[in-house]
């Protein structure tokens, strides 16, 4: 997937278009054999509008561990850019989420960057993530981000995730819906 350009914003998803959910796949803990979550996006289509609607079921196990999330391959260079925004509103138990990044190709067992963010309820609003403040991860632990450096010229993989645990302690089980019309990259 390859965004389009125009100056100092850079279009990486825009579900007002057909085609931008081809490559975006479930990655729930049913990855996993004693997952119970589920999580799919999907195109929302009327006569006056279109978006992604990502619906998740959160599941967790009695330990409270577990996870819905979609993810899509990617090939973009950020290096010229400073934040991603996502415009979205969300519906249901939950509006925490976490934006996920994967660079240079590296595959599901590697170290993992993410950011929460918190959706807005009523109207839709423009979120802002900084690039500087994706965090890495490794099975759930935050890695210390000297010794794991994001390599923003090399974004690979791009998912959004609801789950629970020390970084969205807030979020329940329960059915959650995040409506998005693009997702961009800005300086």
């Amino acid at each position: 997937m390859v965004g389009t350009a125009c100056g100092t914003v850079l279009t990486l998803f825009d579900f007002t278009r057909l085609d931008q959910l081809d490559s975006w796949t479930e990655n729930s803990d049913t990855i996993k054999p004693s997952g119970m979550s589920k999580a799919i996006l999907v195109i929302q289509k009327t006569q006056i509008f279109q978006r992604a609607v990502l619906f998740t079921l959160f599941n967790p196990k009695p330990n409270g561990s577990g996870f819905a999330a979609v993810r899509c391959d990617a090939n973009f260079d950020l290096k010229q850019f400073q934040n991603i925004i996502i415009k979205c509103r969300a519906q249901g138990i939950n509006q925490k989420y976490k934006m996920l990044l994967r660079h240079k190709g590296l595959c599901k067992d590697a170290v993992i960057y993410g950011q929460v963010f918190t959706a807005p309820e009523t109207d839709f609003a423009s979120v802002k993530l900084p690039l500087m403040d994706f965090k890495p991860y490794y099975r759930g632990q935050q890695l210390t981000p000297e010794a794991y450096p994001l390599d923003i010229s090399a974004i690979t993989s791009m998912g959004i995730k609801v789950d629970n645990g020390p970084y969205l302690p807030d979020n329940q089980p329960g059915v959650s819906a995040l409506e998005i019309d693009w997702i961009k990259a800005v300086k």
